[in-house]
């Protein structure tokens, strides 16, 4: 796998709107920009995640975790580097992951957003065995929690979204590889699910 930063400056989101003054950066932007660094091989699947990590006023940063190296950027620089195999074979992690919590409600089958702390936290605490790892009750908390709007195809999409920062103990090993290179909970598309790991050393 590999791990590249998409680092866009003030005078790239400039040339970005002179290019096409009616662009607004914004979530469906940001997907079809990562988009475009991966171009699709016949009938494949996406084989790459992304977050949107902001930045400040000078800079955004835009993290990217895919199977192939991602090609050069019309706008902005990116840096790539190959993850060692070793890193998904430590025990436990401290993570972040950005995630889209919905719920199926029993009666209609329509998908609910789950939302207030308490939970959002018994949510993601029962998700995390088919990820293959156990949260640290005592260190999981919510960092942010918004709910991003964008236009697609003439048709606005609403997302629900929170981020689960803590520390994990890994169970299962070929799930919790299958977690961190295929992405967690629903709308990998537009930069939710890549757990962002760190690893905790003994």
């Amino acid at each position: 796998m590999i791990a590249s930063i998409l680092k866009l400056s003030r005078s790239d989101f400039q040339a970005m709107q002179n290019t096409s003054p009616s662009k607004i950066i914004n979530v469906y932007s940001i997907h079809k920009m990562v988009y475009s660094l991966f171009p699709r091989i016949d009938n494949e699947t996406r084989d790459f995640l992304f977050a949107d990590k902001g930045g400040n006023f000078n800079e955004r940063h835009i993290l990217i975790l895919s199977k192939r190296p991602p090609q050069v950027p019309e706008h902005g620089r990116i840096e790539s580097k190959r993850i060692p195999e070793f890193f998904l074979a430590f025990d436990a992690y401290c993570f972040e992951v950005r995630l889209n919590p919905v719920k199926r409600d029993k009666n209609s089958g329509k998908l609910i957003p789950v939302k207030k702390q308490e939970p959002l936290l018994e949510w993601f605490c029962s998700k995390s065995e088919q990820w293959g790892f156990e949260t640290d009750l005592n260190s999981l908390h919510i960092q942010r929690t918004d709910v991003q709007i964008f236009d697609k195809q003439d048709k606005q999409v609403t997302q629900n979204a929170a981020t689960f920062i803590g520390k994990l103990k890994v169970r299962d090993r070929s799930l919790f590889i299958n977690s961190f290179e295929q992405g967690m909970g629903r709308g990998k598309s537009f930069g939710f699910g890549l757990l962002q790991l760190v690893p905790i050393r003994a």
